[in-house]
């Protein structure tokens, strides 16, 4: 095995706990640092072929090997590194039969990787190619040390943050971060490196949806939405974690957009039937006391009938200004479907909410404001029925068919009225 680059040797270990060289080739004296003996008779003291440098941390692996539970103790790989010597030794025990005794030792094999890397440029070639991709990248990428303070931050960060790498190399993470979240992010650092598992990441393909998103700070101070993806990276001892931060705030925007446009009436811009039924549900949540009520154009069909649906559409429109116009925050109009309308009252009992509804009833009545788009108004009326919250009540459909109760015994009482149920 002398003309193998690798080095090798067998090690067993006496009574006395002492380690003992079986066998090796020559690179083993390369990496004891003892003159190559050709002569040299074995077994012999490991403690004899090995040098300072490397004695201490050798012999500490070796027992370590030694003591473990040797039937479940599966090859080991060590890197040994004092000033410009670097080996990395694998470990593997044996078990094995010698004039009918059996015997434990340590198969030992080592490479020199500080003399590979003065043969090759790899180890640059791939940092090189490392900068240029972390500088190219779409995202911004930036990492921190233990202190959390940034150690990198390429080019992306710089255009989504709006800071130079010099300004905040050294500088604490949180300034990245909105004032509200600086304070509980050491502890959430923590939880992340406690409960971080690379063997699950490396199994499950990386990813970035909502269930990560969060807030960052630019210099101006403005807030932006971002996704965010962590990893935590162990470097000789020390420890950092990365991040590659994406700009969502389109996303957002997008979202948000959604979100309103699935609780907005497309037709009169008010809360739909599902935007009212949410409100609904955190009144009954947050307020004791509040009321609602339904509203219904009067002979609403023959408005279609007679005028056509443009113009049936229009008068929906103005019922809808007319009414959002005259409730003020926190009430709420919105339109509950076809040609019908319903508001919610927080803080108003039954005798306020009622006088709200006549109110807005005799101004659709008094006909005192425009229809814009036709030469002629088209006069309308509307029925109401009004209810108020009873006392721990937390049913919204036993509520609005109160409320649809009294609407049924305006319009059965001949229209043009508000029934309180």
């Amino acid at each position: 095995m002398n003309d193998i680059a690798a080095c090798a040797a067998m090690i067993g270990i006496d009574e006395d706990k002492r380690l003992i060289v079986t066998a090796c080739n020559n690179q083993f004296f390369r990496l004891t640092g003892a003159p190559v003996n050709d002569a040299q008779t074995f077994p012999v003291p490991l403690d004899a072929m090995v040098t300072d440098s490397v004695a201490n941390e050798l012999r500490e692996k070796l027992l370590a090997c030694f003591g473990s539970d040797w039937v479940q103790q599966p090859e080991q790989t060590h890197d040994i590194r004092k000033g410009s010597v670097w080996w990395r030794l694998s470990l593997k025990p044996i078990r094995h039969e010698r004039n009918g005794a059996r015997g434990h030792e340590i198969l030992m094999t080592g490479l020199d990787m500080s003399a590979r890397i003065e043969q090759s440029q790899e180890p640059e070639v791939e940092a090189s190619r490392y900068r240029v991709l972390v500088d190219l990248a779409y995202d911004a990428i930036l990492t921190m040390d233990e202190n959390h303070n940034i150690t990198l931050f390429n080019r992306a960060a710089e255009n989504l943050f709006g800071y130079t790498s010099a300004e905040v190399m050294g500088q604490p993470i949180v300034i990245l971060l909105p004032e509200r979240f600086r304070a509980n992010h050491p502890r959430r650092v923590k939880q992340f490196a406690d409960s971080y598992q690379p063997n699950l990441r490396r199994a499950t393909a990386p990813r970035m949806d909502e269930t990560n998103s969060v807030y960052g700070q630019r210099r101006d101070g403005s807030i932006i939405p971002v996704e965010i993806a962590v990893s935590r990276i162990d470097l000789n001892g020390r420890v950092e974690f990365m991040a590659v931060v994406r700009d969502i705030t389109d996303r957002a925007r997008q979202m948000e957009l959604l979100k309103e446009q699935a609780t907005t009436d497309a037709l009169t811009g008010l809360p739909n039937r599902r935007g009212f039924l949410q409100y609904i549900q955190t009144l009954l949540g947050d307020t004791d006391v509040f009321s609602v009520f339904i509203l219904d154009i009067d002979f609403f069909k023959e408005i279609n009938d007679e005028h056509g649906h443009d113009a049936g559409d229009e008068v929906l429109r103005v019922l809808a200004k007319v009414g959002a116009s005259m409730m003020s925050r926190p009430c709420l109009f919105a339109r509950w479907g076809g040609e019908e309308f319903v508001a919610a009252l927080p803080g108003a009992d039954a005798s306020r909410a009622y006088d709200i509804a006549d109110a807005l009833r005799k101004r659709y009545e008094r006909q005192d404001f425009a229809q814009v788009s036709r030469l002629e108004p088209i006069p309308f009326t509307v029925s109401i029925g009004v209810v108020t919250r009873e006392a721990r009540e937390a049913d919204v459909d036993a509520l609005m068919k109160r409320a649809d109760r009294a609407l049924y015994r305006a319009k059965r009482a001949g229209r043009n009225r508000v029934e309180a149920g």
